[in-house]
């Protein structure tokens, strides 16, 4: 196992990656995930413009075909040369998980993996191989703290030679940290509206920065269980300014309603309230969530679960399938299952 710190990673890139071929990149700030996958994929010295070099995959093109993984790596080009094959995916699929196994214990020789996953508990999915594979780099990335902000805010505004106030930075520090890719987009933002000023101060941060200080695949779902339109609406237009793939929100909003079927299936089976459904099923659940999940038991009965769960398993294929579309199926769906918690 090989474990990267954040403050470490900056170091990985200073020499080259041909004596490491894995890698996993997770965690719960989306944007940092997919920044840093981005800067291993360039260190590679892979070309990513060629698609005879680069494989793009992502979680649903292993469960359709599960050697894939094995068969990409394996492969060799059509013109020679090294290979990366990038893989988006939650982390836990049992394809992903069976040939990362075999990966981990016979390396690949002219051809990188970088997986790059989500918020993984320990001990789970693809995390677990990463913590016990000597030949795997595992890069955990959580969000910004105070001292990486200001570090990034520094990074930015320095590179178009702007000054901020106190007060100003102070006021754009409560507005970052949820996502890096939407932080650093907030902040390229207000140098650009800043542009030519002597000082940013506290007045520009308020009238051009947005909110990026919390953005979560969760607070999607939460919309959806809870009928809010509007929150579903917010939640997407962040997850998107984020550059998160849409499609983690439909991923995530069938593990929810596989999750109420499982549980709406005991409730009726043993005649259970959802409370305590909730406490044997649901412990991994965050207990804030609790209450809502409890709520929707209420209302979802277990045949309109399943028709939701048809939903959003078709949308997954159509997106898939069409992936030019991807954005308006996901959302048309989304809205099409808020619609139906409002009205329960």
């Amino acid at each position: 196992m090989t474990e990267i710190k954040s403050h470490e990673f900056d170091g990985i890139l200073q020499r080259p990656l041909k004596d490491n071929r894995l890698y996993l990149v997770y965690g719960p700030d989306r944007g940092l995930v997919s920044e840093r996958a981005g800067q291993i994929a360039a260190k590679s010295g892979v070309a990513l413009d060629d698609p005879f070099s680069l494989i793009k995959l992502d979680g649903s093109d292993l469960q359709q075909s599960p050697g894939r993984l094995l068969d990409e790596v394996n492969t060799i080009g059509l013109f020679g040369g090294e290979k990366l094959v990038w893989i988006r995916a939650s982390g836990t699929e049992k394809a992903l998980v069976d040939s990362f196994t075999a990966l981990a214990q016979h390396p690949p020789g002219g051809s990188y993996v970088i997986i790059e996953a989500g918020d993984l508990k320990k001990g789970a999915g693809v995390r677990k191989i990463g913590e016990t594979a000597r030949s795997v780099v595992s890069v955990a990335c959580y969000s910004d703290d105070a001292r990486a902000l200001n570090s990034l805010i520094d990074q930015e505004l320095g590179q178009e030679g702007l000054r901020i106030a106190p007060a100003a930075r102070e006021r754009l520090n409560e507005a970052l940290g949820g996502d890096r890719i939407a932080s650093r987009n907030e902040i390229r933002k207000l140098a650009l509206y800043c542009r030519g000023l002597a000082m940013i101060e506290e007045e520009h941060v308020s009238e051009i920065v947005g909110d990026a200080s919390a953005i979560s695949v969760d607070d999607a779902i939460d919309a959806v269980l809870k009928g809010d339109v509007d929150g579903l609406q917010h939640a997407i237009r962040k997850i998107t300014a984020s550059k998160t793939a849409i499609f983690l929100v439909l991923q995530a909003c069938l593990r929810q309603f596989q999750l109420l079927d499982l549980m709406r299936a005991e409730m009726d089976d043993k005649r259970q309230q959802p409370a305590q459904v909730v406490a044997t099923l649901g412990r991994h659940i965050h207990f804030r969530r609790k209450p809502l999940v409890e709520a929707a038991l209420k209302t979802w009965t277990l045949p309109a679960i399943r028709r939701e769960l048809g939903r959003l398993q078709t949308a997954i294929f159509q997106s898939r399938a069409r992936q030019s579309l991807e954005d308006s199926i996901a959302m048309q769906t989304l809205l099409a299952i808020t619609l139906q918690s409002a009205r329960r």
